[in-house]
């Protein structure tokens, strides 16, 4: 895959669609393409957020942890980008994504990714509506999980 089709790819990423041909393919040039093997972490819980992945080809798991072990919380696609949060934030990462099969990415450095959201501010404004729905849609599934949880223990009271 040479970085014209890259930055075709990126078309396609919510974050990346405003950005032009040009700076589209700035971005491609300067990230890095790394493959992963089933199982293989792209990122780990509590390291450094020192990049942003775009998902070009296959699928990553986000795994969430309990003293029961490790479970699946989301499974994420072509053109979904984990890591852009602790990019934004420079906070530790907050989850482990490991690849579910073969996985195509690419790695985008912190330095890139926030010149490139923050350049204009019809772009930040764009940036910032993609994040807020990021995090709307993980507070919907925190209270559906909540109420989830809520439900089993009443369930397992009225049990015992």
């Amino acid at each position: 895959m040479d970085v014209s089709e890259e930055a075709d790819l990126l078309q396609n990423v919510p974050l990346f669609s405003g950005l032009s041909a040009s700076e589209r393919k700035l971005l491609a040039f300067t990230s890095q393409l790394h493959c992963f093997a089933p199982g293989d972490a792209l990122m780990r819980k509590g390291e450094p957020a020192d990049c942003a992945y775009v998902i070009l080809e296959g699928e990553a798991e986000v795994l969430g942890a309990t003293s029961a072990g490790d479970f699946v919380v989301a499974t994420l696609g072509r053109n979904s980008m984990p890591g852009e949060i602790g990019v934004f934030t420079d906070a530790p990462r907050n989850a482990t994504v490991r690849a579910k099969g073969a996985v195509r990415a690419l790695r985008i450095s912190p330095e890139v990714f926030l010149k490139l959201a923050s350049g204009r501010p019809d772009r930040a404004l764009q940036v910032m509506r993609q994040l807020s729905s990021l995090i709307a849609n993980d507070l919907r599934t925190i209270a559906a999980l909540k109420g989830e949880l809520q439900k089993a223990l009443a369930g397992s009271r009225h049990a015992g």
